[in-house]
């Protein structure tokens, strides 16, 4: 959904760091590992924005900063304008209130010794959303919301006895419960059937569309990405950092950044005439780099099949190239970009 250009990002995070340490500290031992850097990345009112990259590139870490779950090591992450840390009482319980997060797995969100009515109405009791003359009435409206029909059949079971596609609505409800402004979906169709994810996804959008919920979607499907971003953006990340931003369908359709193309690469094609082409080599290695010991530069480096000693030396710098804002010493040299090769 479009919104005015000088609207107020929902949340703007600014040269976000997040360091974790393993070790006791203890005659210097003790190690830091740097999961986000450098990230500069605002969320506006009823966009979509898809964050896409391999396992261990920080997408969930982004979404627990932006979810208050983590403080940044440095950087300043902003809700509405007003720094996370310097927010009084009531402006974080708004904060917390207004972002929502649907889990990747619904089992362990969900517990298994509680029935529906009380995993979905509990957080609408402890934020004075509900009371307990109106809490069946409340829960069951936010089951229809998500077409877990007729909510009867729903509010009375515990989590084991629905599906997983069940499951899965059951925890958007509970975050459309909240009225929110922002939902972060990390991986929301990664642990159920392939045959349910389209409608999963299209309720996501559904809600988008109807009731402007911005919408962060965190995957490392581009498929999905696509399907559910349409018009939104599209950040990719890699080993901490958004090497590539822009509009989602022009950005795959012409990716700048190396290690995109090395992921649509990556995705196998659907017709057989065209999967017996030859594809291009896309990585120079196939394993990441120990994230103890981050590479100096262009953190991709280690693996650009492109990479000069610029890019060994030198982190990059974002230029706006086309519809992408990209991270890469040698974007204006790379090669056209081509899916398969010619015959």
């Amino acid at each position: 959904m479009s919104q005015p250009v000088d609207a107020m990002p929902i949340v703007k995070l600014e040269n976000v760091e997040m360091n974790f340490y393993k070790g006791s500290g203890l005659l210097g031992k003790r190690k830091a590992f740097n999961a986000l850097h450098n990230i500069n990345f605002q969320i506006n009112p009823g966009e979509v924005a898809v964050i896409v990259g391999e396992s261990g590139s920080g997408k969930s870490t982004l979404a627990n900063v932006i979810a208050g779950l983590l403080v940044p090591s440095e950087g300043v992450c902003k809700f509405h304008g007003v720094d996370l840390q310097t927010m009084d009482k009531k402006q974080y319980v708004n904060y917390r209130n207004n972002i929502q997060m649907i889990q990747q797995d619904s089992y362990a969100a969900l517990n298994p010794m509680r029935l529906m009515i009380k995993n979905l109405g509990d957080p609408l009791l402890l934020k004075k959303y509900a009371t307990k003359k109106n809490i069946t009435e409340k829960v069951s409206e936010a089951l229809k919301v998500v077409e877990l029909t007729p909510p009867e059949n729903f509010i009375n079971k515990y989590s084991h006895q629905l599906s997983g596609g069940q499951r899965q609505r059951a925890l958007i409800a509970r975050a459309v419960s909240m009225s929110p402004e922002l939902m972060l979906a990390d991986e929301p169709v990664s642990m159920i059937d392939v045959s349910l994810r389209v409608s999963i996804l299209n309720l996501i959008a559904k809600l988008n569309q109807e009731r402007n919920i911005a919408i962060m979607y965190i995957t490392h499907d581009l498929a999905t990405a696509r399907y559910v971003g349409k018009n939104g953006r599209i950040a990719v990340m890699y080993l901490g950092e958004i090497v590539e931003t822009g509009n989602v369908q022009e950005v795959l359709a012409n990716p700048r950044h190396p290690y995109l193309r090395a992921l649509l690469l990556a995705v196998p094609i659907p017709n057989p005439r065209l999967a017996k082409r030859t594809r291009e080599v896309a990585l120079a290695d196939a394993d990441l780099p120990d994230t103890s010991n981050m590479p100096t530069g262009c953190r991709f480096h280690t693996r650009c099949i492109y990479a000069k000693e610029v890019c060994k030396t030198k982190a990059p710098e974002a230029v706006q190239r086309g519809a992408s804002l990209v991270s890469c010493h040698l974007v204006d040299e790379l090669p056209e970009f081509k899916l398969y090769a010619e015959k």
